[in-house]
């Protein structure tokens, strides 16, 4: 029953207690103000209602037909982009006539790499534009492997080997070295290169600071000058981020490798630690939180001090003192380790982190306690539907089908269309960026009028009709990625909600409980709420396009100048980020109310609604604070396997020290753990996300419905009622006197 307090408190309130009788202080027959006039009606005292309906009709039906309509098209865009698209022309290289290199069934099956005559122009912004490389590119057998200039290689045994390196129909014997290099169809100069993604890149590398190719630091450029490699990469700074990223991409590549199965081993330990964590949940659910936090503040504090005694052992030391913003970005990040400045700046990042975690538990103490014994609640639900932690790789490999399906559609669709081909490589030609046809140019007006142009492939696409057809097609492909993606995660957050109320409306529990509540409540939702589910999916789907739309003209804004349309840019992006966490908000609710009730989904939404606005004292002290616990559970969990990490590929642990493998950067598995470990943490904390949430509406409904006398016995755990409507009286006593 209410205890006396919290009723003494609703009756001075002067609002309707859910039962009580005419002239009771607020009742239905009170003259007093009426607490739920503009908050819905409270539920009505039921006999016969004992948790989720199971005779129930289906719901929003013309939602279930437009998506089943919406997935036929869907399906039909696929058969359309697999029909007419070629994903060779993503996959593989092709040269400046837009033919495939290394393909059986080509010219060119047996050159498999792509050749740059003037690999520099790579830098040039045409590349943003056109996603081409303005300058003749071939296919090749093998990249060069010497320092060679046409001018030194002309008629001389070594144009033999210079020849490959020619465009295929070239012929020496008709022209001059300075008609081949005006027509573009001899590189000037060869420089030693090795092959990446097919593509060949010079062979840049850095010794001791000094910038090479090869064993050499400068080379010819062609035209009887030598050149400097350092400078030429000076003056190219576009493409010195281009070689620089490759070696990065090589780099990594090789990191991933050697560790792969170490990082495999590290993901392994964050499950077994993620489950070890729930399965104790289960069991000592309030000592778990308390352990929880202070083992949080606790890593948090090693963090602080490991921070201060690697500053401090660095003092005094050459080279340690060099300002970040001086020393620029290093692809090694082991540099910034030995600086002062960093790790000054980490302990500054985690006192700051400590010292707001210790603020906020004193502030919310009280809350806190509140929030545990409903997750204590949770914890005994989900020890009773277990199955429920190993649903989250059921979404997981639903949301892999719909990644997959719309990537590979993407991907043919963008490769549909027909090769355009441009005039490129002459800045101060007028056609430049114009359209050409690569059989008839040579003997064009524009070949004559800019003699230094040439007409080369530049992407895939067209200004036809069918062009547009595809663009359309591909916002389709984005709009129907959302939606089933979206559809999936109501599916989930529907199927644990009825599991879960299963749960709490069981009298007797377990003993009331259906066999299988998951997979009864996994059935319902697809026989009878597909339709409500794709409506609330719909919904969020149409404002997360919005939002990508919105991007993407942000990002074409970029370059304006008019600061009132950058402002209301950021205005709608504002708001449109807001309204899809309020639509998520009230989706995630509704889907609970759904699987209980099996109404529609706006009369869903509006009960969901309203039940929280009648409980806003008890939503704000419980929804941020089981939010806030289960972030720290979720750092705990990705600290610990990340110091592990640490400690590990930094060869810090004597034990296994030799058993590290050797790496250019141990940031790439320690961050690959991380990620991993979080996402883990979070599917297991999001079935008690969606446990606690599901719990805390059948509590408010709990208490419309019933008043704890014999007649109307309460469905919740003595020990959640005491605890949370003696913390809800003391919120609303706090929110009366302020």
């Amino acid at each position: 029953m209410f205890d006396d307090y919290t009723n003494d408190w609703i009756t001075r309130k002067g609002w309707a207690r859910p039962g009580a009788q005419p002239g009771s202080g607020g009742g239905a027959g009170s003259d007093r103000p009426h607490y739920y006039g503009k908050r819905g009606t409270p539920q009505k005292y039921d006999p016969t209602f004992k948790g989720p309906i199971y005779n129930r009709g289906c719901t929003d039906v013309i939602c279930c037909v437009l998506l089943f309509l919406a997935i036929v098209g869907y399906v039909a865009v696929g058969l359309i982009a697999w029909t007419h698209g070629d994903p060779r022309k993503v996959i593989y290289p092709t040269d400046s006539r837009g033919e495939f290199c290394g393909q059986k069934g080509t010219k060119n099956a047996n050159k498999p790499f792509l050749f740059y005559f003037n690999i520099v122009k790579c830098a040039s912004p045409l590349v943003l534009l056109e996603f081409q490389c303005p300058t003749p590119q071939i296919c090749v057998e093998k990249c060069p492997d010497r320092y060679l200039t046409l001018l030194n290689a002309w008629n001389t045994p070594e144009f033999s080997y210079y020849k490959h390196f020619c465009v295929p129909d070239f012929h020496s014997d008709k022209k001059s070295v300075a008609e081949v290099l005006r027509d573009g169809q001899c590189p000037a100069v060869l420089i030693p290169s090795k092959p990446l993604a097919q593509r060949c890149f010079p062979a840049i590398h850095a010794h001791k600071g000094v910038i090479m190719v090869g064993n050499a630091t400068t080379y010819e450029d062609g035209h009887g000058s030598r050149k400097n490699i350092t400078e030429l990469v000076e003056e190219r700074v576009q493409a010195n981020g281009i070689l620089e990223a490759r070696q990065l991409a090589m780099r990594i590549f090789e990191d991933y490798t050697v560790s792969w199965y170490w990082i495999v081993i590290g993901l392994v330990i964050a499950m077994v630690l993620g489950l070890l964590f729930v399965i104790l949940l289960r069991f000592l659910a309030g000592v778990m939180v308390w352990v929880m936090i202070v083992m949080v503040i606790l890593v948090l504090g090693y963090g602080i001090f490991h921070c201060y005694m690697e500053y401090a052992r660095l003092r005094g030391e050459a080279g340690s003192d060099i300002s970040l913003v001086d020393l620029g970005f290093q692809t090694d990040f082991r540099v910034y380790l030995h600086l002062r400045q960093t790790w000054m700046a980490f302990m500054i990042i985690l006192s700051i982190v400590e010292v707001v975690i210790i603020l906020l538990l004193i502030f919310l103490r009280k809350r806190i306690l509140i929030a545990i014994a409903l997750i204590k609640e949770a914890s005994r639900a989900v020890g009773y539907v277990m199955c429920s932690l190993l649903y989250p790789l059921v979404t997981f490999f639903l949301l892999c089908l719909c990644i997959a399906y719309w990537a590979s559609t993407a991907v043919f669709l963008s490769t549909s269309n027909e090769a355009v081909y441009k005039i490129l490589d002459d800045p101060s030609c007028p056609f430049t960026g114009k359209t050409c046809n690569p059989e008839t140019f040579f003997n064009s007006t524009e070949s004559r009028s800019c003699p230094k142009a040439s007409c080369q492939f530049a992407f895939y696409g067209g200004e036809s009709g069918y062009h547009r057809a595809l663009l359309g097609l591909q916002i389709f492909n984005v709009f129907m990625f959302f939606w089933l993606a979206n559809f999936v995660l109501a599916l989930g957050q529907v199927t644990l909600a009825g599991a879960f109320a299963s749960y709490y409306w069981a009298l007797r529990k377990p003993d009331d409980m259906p066999a299988f509540p998951l997979f009864s409540a996994f059935g319902r939702a697809l026989r009878y709420h597909t339709g409500s589910l794709a409506f609330g999916s719909l919904i969020l789907a149409i404002v997360q396009v919005i939002r990508v739309i919105l991007e993407y003209l942000d990002q074409r804004l970029k370059a304006a100048e008019n600061k009132f349309a950058k402002f209301l840019m950021t205005c709608l992006k504002c708001c449109f980020w807001c309204l899809e966490k309020f639509i998520k908000f009230l989706n995630r609710n509704a889907y609970i109310m759904i699987a209980i009730y099996g109404t529609n989904f706006c009369t869903s939404a509006r009960n969901a609604f309203f039940l929280l606005m009648r409980n806003i004292i008890r939503v704000a002290v419980l929804d941020k604070v089981t939010d806030f616990l289960f972030l720290l559970g979720k750092l705990l969990i990705v600290g610990s396997v990340g110091i592990l990490a640490f400690f590990f590929f930094t060869h810090r642990i004597r034990i296994v020290q030799d058993t590290a493998p050797p790496l250019n950067y141990y940031w790439v598995p320690i961050l690959t753990v991380i990620v991993g470990s979080y996402l883990i943490a979070h599917g297991f904390f999001s079935v008690y996300g969606m446990c606690v949430d599901t719990l805390f509406l059948c509590f408010c409904e709990d208490l419309e419905r019933n008043d704890g006398s014999q007649e109307r016995p309460y469905f919740m755990s003595p020990e959640l009622r005491d605890i949370l409507l003696k913390g809800s009286a003391e919120e609303g006593e706090r929110a009366e006197v302020e």
